[in-house]
This record gives structure tokens, sequence and C-alpha cells, in this order.
């Protein structure tokens, strides 16, 4: 995937947060743990909200900034990887949190990438507090899915 302007950059990043809450509903039918499936759920409503929240900033967020170009910034087709991601009916809990911060950090990875590569301090700026935003969520994330053995 190629991706030309921080718009699209954005939109490209929150549908890949609903190709990863697919791959997690596709995960809990096959899942026969029922922790594994509790896991499962909470980390589709976190894409959910994540793709939400995304989609929130494009709209609110300036234009001038969001038509700000790049250049050579390319993307592996992150929906295909999800569709042919697989674990087997007995996956583990960590199995599933590997899974996920692996994806995760696939797009965080991408956001920093495109923040040293911006032409502004403003976009860079916007880009690094994403990363830091999402780096934030993610240590949260952990934390639940690990308070979750307490249960």
């Amino acid at each position: 995937m190629r991706i030309q302007q921080l718009s699209e950059l954005l939109e490209y990043i929150a549908e890949c947060r609903l190709s990863m809450g697919k791959l997690y509903s596709r995960l809990h039918r096959n899942a026969d743990s029922s922790r594994v499936k509790l896991m499962l759920e909470y980390f589709q409503q976190h894409e959910q909200h994540i793709h939400d929240t995304l989609i929130r900033y494009i709209d609110d967020a300036p234009k001038r900034i969001l038509d700000t170009w790049f250049k050579d910034v390319v993307f592996e087709d992150f929906a295909k990887r999800c569709e042919n991601t697989t674990l087997p009916a007995n996956m583990s809990e960590e199995e599933v949190l590997e899974l996920h911060l692996d994806l995760e950090n696939r797009l965080i990875d991408l956001l920093e990438k495109t923040a040293t590569n911006c032409a502004t301090n403003e976009i860079t700026g916007a880009l690094t507090d994403l990363v830091t935003v999402a780096r934030t969520q993610q240590k949260r994330l952990v934390h639940s899915a690990m308070r979750m053995d307490d249960i």
C-alpha cells in the first residue's frame, strides 16, 4: 500500500483497526477457552473504539494538516495479514496477546516512521502525539489483559 497524504494514512490505520477487530471476531468463533473468548471480545471492542476515535480525529483535524503530502510511505497489505492469520482452537491468552501486540506495533511503527520523514514540525508533532497515545493505550490494554489472570 502506498500512502501519499496524512488523511490517507489515518484512514488506512483506521481500516487496519477494523481488520484487527474482524480477526479477533473470527478467532473468537474458533476459540475453546472462555477466558480467551473474553480477551478477544475485549480486543474487538478496543479496536472499534480506536477506529471510531481516529475517524473523529480525521473529521476534526484541519484540512491543511490532512492534505499534507508524503514521499515514499509504503506499508504492507495489513488486511491480508489479518485475513491470513490463524491460531489453533486451543490458543492461549499469551498467544492472543502476543498476536495483538505484533499487529498493533506494526501500525505504531508506521506512524513513527512517517513522523520521522515529515517536512514540517507541526505534522511530526501530530504524529508523535498519536504514537504517544497509542503506546499509552497499549500499556493499559496489556495491564488489563494481565489483570484477567487475577480473575
